[in-house]
C-alpha cells in the first residue's frame, strides 16, 4: 500500500494513525466485554477503521454523517465522550436512546451523526433530504452516508442515488465493499465488477478507493468534499475492504476461504500504515506506546464510568410520553368569513395557507408542480411556491418518504402527496420503522405528513380505491386523521402540519368533489383527538368516520325513527375515548362503522375499547359494520356489494330492535 502524499506534513500523518488506533483498541476491548457477557453484541469493524475515519476527517464538524454498524470510527473522531458511548451499548441513561435502542442505532444532533435502522435502505433517503435542506438553504455542505454491498441490493440504495442525481443533491454514497452480506458473497449479491459502475446508469461520477489505506481515503475524500460543496452533486464511493470478523460475533467466519482470509489480514490498515509511518521517521515506537497508554486509560476511565452507572429507570407513563415529541396546540378559530367551497377545495386551500404560514414547507409527490396534482390539490402552487418547495418527485415513494425525514432533521417541514393512498405500500418501511419511532428511540421528530388519497366509490378497482387506515393506527408515533366535511379537511391539515410529528391525513376521493360547505377563508386549525357529535339520540351509538359519515347521514335522513347519535371521529390516531363512551354509556347499543374490510380495521380495537369501558351499559352487542374481505373490485355493482354501505340498514335495523 502507498502511504506517501507530500501534501501531508507528520503531524497529520500522525493524527490519521491515531485516529485509526483509537477504535481498534476500543473493538478489542469490546470483544473482551462480549466475552465476559458485559456487552449483549457486536458488530465488528475491525479491518475497515480508515474508512469511517477517513471519511469523517474529510468533512466539517458541521457535516452530517451518517454511519453503520461498522463504523465506530465516526463516533471517536466526532470525539463522542466514551462514556456515553459505552452506556449506550450497555442501554444506561448516559447513552443516546434511554435503553431503548442498541448498537449504533441511535443519532446525535449534537454531534452531526444520524444513526441507522436495522432495515439499512432508509438512511440513504434521509442523507438525501439533509442535503436537499443544505441545498434549499445555500449552505455549501456535504452529507455522507455510509452503507454496505449488501446493502445496495435494496430497492432504497437505487432510489435514494436517483433521486440525488436528479435533484443534484450533495451527496457522498459510502459503500463499504466488504465481500459479504453476513454469510453471501459478492458474487451472489450482484453480477457486476464494481459498485462504482452503478453510478453510470445514475449520471452519477464515482470512485473507486482503496479502503484499508487511510491516506488513500482521506486525501480523496477530502477533495471529493471540497468540490461537491462548491459544485452541489452526488458522488458514488466505493471502498474496497474485508470484514474479517462475522457478521456479528456469533455469526462466526467459517464461511470464509483461509487464503481469502490471509491476503486482507495482510493488508490490514493499521499494522501496515504504522509500519510505514516507523521506516519513514514520521513516528516513534516510543509515541506509538505513549499514545496506547493514553488511549487505554481513556477506555478504562471511561468503562468505570458506564459500569458504575446505576441501571436505568423510566415508567410507563415515561415511556409513554415519549413516543411523539410534545405538540402544545394552539387553537385557532374559524373565522365568520365564509365561502361554501367543495372537499377537494378545503384541502387546497388549506395547504396554501400552510405554504405561506411556514417558510420552510416544502411540498413532494408526482406529478405535484406544473400538473397540480393527479386531483388538482396543489394547481397553480408551483408559480406561488417555486420549484424548491413544490417538487416533482420519480416515483419512488420510500425514498421520498425517507427524504422528508431527512428535512426534518435539518428543521424544515415538509407535505408528501402519496398520488393515492394504495401507493404508500412502497414508501411504507420508512413511515413505520423510521418515522414512526425517530422521536421514542432518540429523541428526533419527524415533522411529516403524508397525504393519503384513498377510498372506494369511484370505480378505480383494487390499486386506487384502498382505504388503509389500519395499517398506521397499529403503529405507535404515528398521528392519523380522517376527515369527512371541507371544514375538517382544512382545519385538521393545517394542524397536522403545525404538529411535529408524523401524519398520515387521509382523504377520501370521493368526497371530494361531491361534498361542499361553508367554510372559513382564513386559515383556522382544529385540535386532534376531537370527535364531532353530528346527530343526538337516545337508542343507539352510530360511530364513524370518512366516507362512511356521509353513509350514516343519508341512512338516518331516510329513517327518522331511528334515534341514534352520530358521531364522527375525525382523528384515529389519537382517538377521542371519552367522546365514544360518553355516547355508548347514554344509549347502551354501539355500531362502528368503517369503509375497510371488516377483519383487523379499526373497528374492532374500537369495539374492544367498548367492551372493555361500557360492558355494564350495554344492552346489546356490539356491532362492526365493514366491507367484505375481498379486494376492491372494479365494476360498479360489484363495488358496491363490496361496501359496507350496503349492510348498514341491516345492522341498524336489528340492533335497534335487540
Amino acid at each position: 500500500m502507498n502511504f506517501k502524499d507530500d501534501t501531508l506534513d507528520q503531524k497529520t500523518y500522525q493524527s490519521l494513525y491515531f485516529s485509526i488506533l483509537k477504535p481498534r483498541m476500543i473493538e478489542e476491548k469490546m470483544l473482551v466485554l462480549l466475552r465476559q457477557g458485559k456487552i449483549s453484541k457486536w458488530f465488528a469493524g475491525i479491518g475497515q477503521e480508515a474508512i469511517a475515519v477517513g471519511v469523517t476527517k474529510a468533512l466539517t464538524n458541521d457535516e452530517y454523517v451518517l454511519p453503520m454498524h461498522r463504523n465506530l470510527g465516526v463516533f471517536t473522531e466526532r470525539q463522542i465522550p466514551l462514556y456515553r458511548l459505552f452506556s449506550q451499548w450497555q442501554g444506561k441513561m448516559s447513552g443516546f436512546t434511554k435503553g431503548r435502542d442498541r448498537s449504533f442505532h441511535f443519532g446525535t444532533q449534537e454531534f452531526k451523526i444520524i444513526g441507522m435502522i436495522s432495515h439499512l435502505g432508509p438512511q440513504l433517503g434521509v442523507a438525501d433530504g439533509i442535503a436537499l435542506a443544505h441545498k434549499l438553504n445555500n449552505e455549501k455542505s456535504v452529507t455522507a452516508v455510509f452503507t454496505g454491498e449488501g446493502g445496495t441490493s435494496e430497492g432504497d440504495f437505487h432510489e435514494a442515488l436517483n433521486v440525488a442525481s436528479v435533484w443534484q443533491l450533495p451527496v457522498m454514497f459510502c459503500v463499504e465493499n466488504n465481500g459479504y452480506g453476513l454469510s453471501t458473497p459478492t458474487s451472489e449479491q450482484f453480477n457486476c465488477e464494481n459498485i462504482a459502475d452503478k453510478a453510470i446508469g445514475y449520471g452519477m461520477d464515482s470512485h473507486i478507493i482503496d479502503g484499508n489505506n487511510i491516506v488513500e481515503v482521506y486525501t480523496k475524500v477530502k477533495a471529493i468534499a471540497e468540490d461537491i460543496r462548491q459544485n452541489p452533486r452526488p458522488v458514488l464511493l466505493e471502498f474496497k475492504t474485508f470484514r474479517r470478523r462475522g457478521h456479528e460475533e456469533a455469526s462466526g467466519t467459517k464461511y470464509v476461504p483461509d487464503d481469502l482470509m490471509k491476503y486482507w489480514e495482510e493488508r490490514d490498515p493499521i499494522e501496515n500504515f504504522e509500519k510505514y509511518l516507523l521506516e519513514n521517521n514520521l513516528i516513534t515506537e516510543a509515541e506509538i506506546k505513549a499514545e496506547r497508554k493514553a488511549i487505554k486509560k481513556e477506555i478504562d476511565s471511561n468503562l468505570k464510568q458506564a459500569f458504575d452507572e446505576p441501571e436505568h429507570q423510566s415508567s410507563v407513563e415515561i415511556e409513554m410520553q415519549d413516543v411523539y415529541q410534545k405538540f402544545d396546540f394552539q387553537s385557532i378559530p374559524a373565522s365568520k368569513n365564509k365561502q361554501e367551497i367543495r372537499f377537494v377545495d378545503a384541502i387546497s386551500q388549506g395547504l396554501n395557507q400552510s405554504m405561506q404560514k411556514f417558510d420552510n414547507l416544502v411540498i413532494m409527490g408526482q406529478d405535484v408542480a406544473e400538473y397540480g396534482g393527479v386531483f388538482k390539490i396543489t394547481e397553480g402552487f408551483l408559480e406561488k411556491y417555486g420549484k424548491e418547495r413544490v417538487r416533482n418527485t420519480p416515483i419512488c415513494e420510500s425514498a421520498i418518504v425517507s427524504t422528508a425525514m431527512g428535512l426534518s432533521i435539518k428543521g424544515m417541514k415538509s407535505v408528501v402527496e402519496m398520488q393515492f393512498g394504495d401507493f404508500v405500500s412502497s414508501g411504507f418501511n420508512p413511515i413505520v420503522n423510521y418515522l414512526a419511532k425517530v422521536h421514542y428511540r432518540w429523541n428526533q421528530n419527524a415533522d411529516v405528513v403524508v397525504r393519503m388519497p384513498c377510498g372506494a366509490g369511484v370505480g378505480a378497482g383494487p390499486f386506487h380505491s384502498q382505504t388503509n387506515e389500519a395499517w398506521f393506527t397499529k403503529t405507535p408515533g404515528l398521528k392519523v386523521v380522517y376527515p369527512a366535511f371541507p371544514e375538517d379537511a382544512k382545519g385538521l391539515l393545517a394542524t397536522a402540519i403545525e404538529d411535529p410529528n408524523p401524519v398520515l391525513y387521509f382523504e377520501h376521493k370521493a368526497l371530494y368533489r361531491s361534498i361542499r360547505q361553508e367554510v372559513s377563508e382564513d386559515y383556522f386549525n382544529i385540535e386532534f383527538g376531537k370527535a364531532n357529535l353530528l346527530r343526538e339520540g337516545e337508542k343507539l351509538s352510530i360511530i364513524t368516520f370518512g366516507a362512511g359519515v356521509h353513509w350514516a347521514i343519508e341512512y338516518l335522513d331516510e329513517h327518522p325513527e331511528i334515534s341514534a347519535d352520530l358521531i364522527d371521529l375525525r382523528s384515529l390516531s389519537p382517538l377521542d375515548e371519552d367522546a365514544i363512551f360518553k355516547s355508548v354509556r347514554k344509549t347502551g347499543k354501539a355500531i362502528i362503522l368503517q369503509e375497510d374490510s371488516i377483519f383487523g380495521g379499526v373497528a374492532s380495537d374500537i369495539s374492544a375499547l367498548i367492551n372493555e369501558h361500557c360492558f355494564e351499559y350495554l344492552d346489546g352487542p356490539v356491532k362492526r359494520v365493514g366491507s367484505l374481505s375481498t379486494p376492491i373490485p372494479f365494476s360498479g355493482k360489484l363495488e358496491a356489494q363490496y361496501l359496507a354501505k350496503s349492510q348498514l340498514a341491516d345492522v341498524v335495523k336489528t340492533l335497534n330492535n335487540y
